[in-house]
């Protein structure tokens, strides 16, 4: 669920290595009566509660809103300000980080700046819509394959608005559970919490105010800063296929490839990433060649960071480290198994 806060974390990773509708202003309560006795039928099946799941993507990028969400991991909290804007046709949106340093990361579909005031720096990069108050992160039809999907009996409140819960439990090991709450009125993701397999929380987001079918202005989404003196970097990345570049990479049940690229920096140095996901959770397979003078390659084996599970290992010539929001077994597994077998073509 890092995705919650995914723009930093991705320009965090390229500043490490370049550097890494209307309004919906009807009766409330006479929504969440209703709402209320259809959350709490017996008779909603799976392909019901999956529906609804998609319908919060769906919410995410085609509705207007202004808010304020506050995302937990450990002891670590932070809250940012979203602006989204939707015309029919294209997205707008702008996200202020307010605690910390300033950050603030504007987007046009899926094309993100990402502003750094104490550097002047402005990162551009292509991202897919998944970040809070999105979710998925494909298609996910085949999502009832891998978990088990139920509404919540009662109507919670979030944020001073009425919503249902829905729990996300996985049909088995490789994976964490989910809860959400999804607006009544509009199925707009209010909350979301990512759950071990002993129940804890691992981590959380939700927002803490927020304005639905709000009225956008074109200042509210202007960034903060004029950056005409700004230095500006393009994330440099293009399509491989290391399939056939030899990679044997057997992916745990569920998962399934969704990206493969070739990542520059701005030292010139290439890294290879693979993305497996199953719709909610996902897996991140980053290859490059192994240089021993590298003190950042060890120690060699598992490392957390937050509820972000690493895995680092050495394969034929290559670094490897794969990551993701997954148990930490499923990481060593899917990293023990990697083989690279090079194509006379590669040799």
């Amino acid at each position: 669920m890092s995705r919650a806060v995914g723009y930093a974390l991705s320009f965090m990773l390229v500043s490490a290595g370049a550097l890494n509708q209307t309004a919906l202003a009807q009766n409330v309560s006479q929504a969440a009566s209703t709402a209320s006795q259809q959350v709490a039928s017996p008779q909603t099946d799976q392909s019901d509660v999956g529906q609804i799941v998609r319908q919060i993507q769906h919410a995410a990028r085609t509705l207007n809103y202004v808010g304020v969400f506050a995302f937990q991991q450990g002891e670590r909290f932070e809250s940012s300000r979203i602006t989204h804007f939707f015309d029919g046709k294209n997205e707008k949106e702008r996200i202020e980080v307010l605690d910390g340093a300033p950050r603030e990361y504007l987007r046009f579909n899926d094309e993100v700046q990402g502003l750094m005031p104490d550097r002047k720096l402005v990162l551009l990069e292509r991202q897919r819509g998944d970040r809070f108050p999105g979710l998925l992160l494909n298609n996910a039809q085949s999502l009832e394959k891998n978990y088990s999907l139920r509404l919540a009996p009662e109507v919670l409140r979030i944020a001073g608005r009425p919503c249902r819960g829905i729990e996300i439990t996985p049909r088995d090991t490789h994976r964490y559970g989910y809860r959400l709450c999804a607006d009544l009125e509009s199925n707009l993701l209010l909350k979301a919490q990512m759950v071990g397999h002993d129940g804890v929380v691992i981590e959380q987001v939700a927002f803490t105010q927020v304005a639905i079918g709000a009225d956008i202005t074109e200042a509210m989404l202007a960034p903060t800063w004029t950056t005409t003196d700004w230095r500006t970097v393009r994330a440099q990345h293009s399509k491989v296929d290391l399939f056939a570049q030899g990679w044997r990479i057997a992916a745990p049940a569920g998962y399934v490839p969704t990206s493969q690229l070739e990542r520059v920096f701005s030292d010139d140095k290439r890294v290879n990433q693979l993305v497996l996901s199953d719709g909610l959770a996902t897996i991140s397979i980053f290859i490059e060649p192994y240089l021993p003078e590298r003190s950042e390659y060890e120690p060699q084996g598992a490392a957390r960071s937050g509820s972000v599970n690493i895995f680092g290992i050495k394969v034929a010539n290559f670094w490897l480290t794969v990551l993701g929001e997954v148990p930490a077994a499923t990481l060593e597994q899917l990293a023990q198994s990697i083989q690279y077998v090079p194509s006379t073509s590669a040799r």
